[in-house]
């Protein structure tokens, strides 16, 4: 069954030569190839400044996310492609995510006395990150701390279920290594994954 994905290359830098360009592009050639429709969005490229205060969470967003949010809200599906940085994503990618939450878009929070409401409910998630460590190193001695603090503070709690990962270590290994990670991503974005 054809999908309608949102996928989010979080690279902060909108240079093409970018590992993490190169896998979004690859997803997105396999997802055309596999039926489904696709909205893009290069993070690198959005105006956004950072939030400053409580406050801002529950302003409207800036034009740029006000677009990404109504792709969001027509997507079953949403792939966030970025690297680690200092053991986490980076700032800007953050900053994305955060102005993306604003306005009870991620979740709802004036109910008092419950939990905020999961706005993504029905919709999936697939976080891939890369990085030059290698990717076991990072499982068993970092324990994947970044990534599950954004697959449950992020994505879980705002209702994507299932929340998938993938985790491309060591991509300045070789050119090899690096296809396949590219054949990976191609394969993912045919199967809508």
């Amino acid at each position: 069954m054809a999908r309608s994905i949102l996928l989010v290359n979080g690279h902060p830098d909108p240079s093409k030569e970018r590992f993490c360009h190169a896998l979004c592009n690859a997803y997105q050639e396999g997802a055309h190839e596999g039926g489904n429709a696709v909205a893009r969005v290069d993070i690198g490229a959005l105006e956004f400044a950072f939030l400053e205060n409580a406050q801002a969470f529950v302003t409207p967003p800036p034009v740029d996310i006000a677009a990404v949010q109504a792709m969001l809200e027509r997507a079953d599906h949403m792939v966030l492609v970025h690297p680690l940085w200092l053991g986490t994503l980076p700032a800007r990618t953050k900053a994305f995510l955060e102005h993306l939450a604003r306005n009870d878009f991620l979740v709802k929070t004036e109910v008092k006395g419950m939990w905020p409401a999961k706005r993504m409910r029905g919709k999936s998630a697939r976080i891939v990150m890369t990085m030059g460590m290698p990717g076991f190193a990072y499982n068993i001695f970092y324990r994947a701390h970044s990534l599950k603090a954004l697959e449950a503070g992020i994505f879980q709690m705002a209702g994507f279920k299932p929340v998938q990962h993938t985790i491309f270590g060591a991509i300045d290994f070789s050119a090899e290594s690096r296809q396949r990670m590219l054949a990976k991503m191609r394969a993912l974005g045919r199967a809508g994954k």
